[in-house]
């Protein structure tokens, strides 16, 4: 039998409590290890979830146990977080988006391939079995030619000013945090981005709260909207030359997909495969799989597409006049 993937996981948060319970559910994976930066938070995970604790980041990275970190930080430190254990020797699956910048993104991707050590951005939604099957469904012509696409996710965030959706130097944001997925939809379903237009409200620190993007991809076009103050509808909608395709809400790891073919009835499409957990644990299958058979990138998530995604989240920015501090060197100007 082939050996488990054995995981760790470094930061102990809400996301990285939502992966490792899920992980539980995933052929062939382990939780060997977690990591924070303090002892008692890592105790506390690993009693709850299992693994061995480690009170640094560094003393995770260097687990000779772990084979694959979890990287789980604020946007503003997957950078330096990726980067150590990638120079440690470990395949990485980061929280979604990579990095602050393409600049930034374009330093972990040179440097996974360079030590021959797998990468992914942790875009979970790609891995859906619900959202695969509609983008092979329009990859085979199943569902005629797409030509618009409307695609928000928001939700009524009520956080203190030092929370990493609020503070700046976290890379706080409803375009990170949330608009990272309807326009990486937009790029799996329409393909790449060739013009883009953005809107945003700021708020008193310059971090935007509600952004809206147009953009075209040759002949479709996307409109994507995110939001930090509203309860928006959070579903994905694609209208194509022979019909229209729902993803209702919580687009982003949807129950099931409704096709209505014109002057035809409603088709429910339900996962082809099992949904492990909410679709985090598909995920960990695929980086697993990935990471077995000597695969430096997910077909799934592969790396020009996080790389796309991230220079248009720049261009975004550059639109709505928001930076961060890692924009110092030109970025988002």
């Amino acid at each position: 039998m082939e050996e488990p993937v054995r995981w760790g996981v470094l930061a102990t948060g809400k996301i990285a409590e939502s992966f490792a319970r899920e992980l539980r559910e995933v052929p062939g994976a382990r939780l060997v290890a977690v990591g924070s930066r303090t002892q008692a938070s890592a105790d506390r995970f690993a009693a709850a979830y299992g693994g061995r604790p480690h009170g640094t980041y560094r003393a995770l990275v260097e687990d000779p146990e772990v084979e694959v970190v979890y990287v789980a930080t604020p946007h503003a430190l997957h950078l330096e977080d990726t980067r150590m254990a990638l120079e440690a020797g470990k395949h990485v699956l980061c929280e979604k988006p990579l990095t602050l910048n393409l600049s930034e993104a374009e330093t972990l991707v040179a440097l996974a391939s360079t030590r021959g050590l797998f990468l992914m951005e942790a875009m979970w939604m790609a891995c859906h079995p619900v959202v695969r099957a509609v983008a092979d469904g329009l990859r085979s012509g199943r569902f005629g030619a797409p030509r618009q696409l409307h695609a928000d996710l928001g939700f009524v965030v009520q956080v203190p000013p030092e929370h990493r959706l609020r503070d700046p130097a976290l890379g706080a944001g409803a375009l990170l945090d949330m608009g990272v997925y309807p326009l990486t939809l937009a790029d799996l379903l329409l393909g790449p981005a060739t013009e883009v237009r953005a809107t945003a409200v700021l708020d008193e620190r310059g971090v935007d709260v509600d952004v809206a993007v147009a953009a075209r991809h040759g002949e479709a076009v996307s409109v994507s909207t995110a939001s930090m103050t509203s309860a928006s509808p959070r579903t994905a909608s694609l209208a194509t030359d022979t019909g229209r395709i729902d993803l209702p809400g919580d687009f982003h790891h949807p129950a099931y997909a409704v096709w209505t073919p014109v002057g035809g009835e409603p088709e429910r499409i339900d996962p082809p495969e099992p949904v492990l957990g909410s679709g985090l644990g598909n995920e960990a299958a695929e980086v697993g799989r990935c990471v077995r058979e000597g695969l430096g990138e997910s077909p799934w998530v592969p790396h020009a597409r996080s790389l796309r995604v991230m220079q248009l989240m720049d261009d975004v920015r550059r639109q709505i006049g928001v930076r961060y501090g890692a924009d110092a060197a030109g970025v988002a100007t």
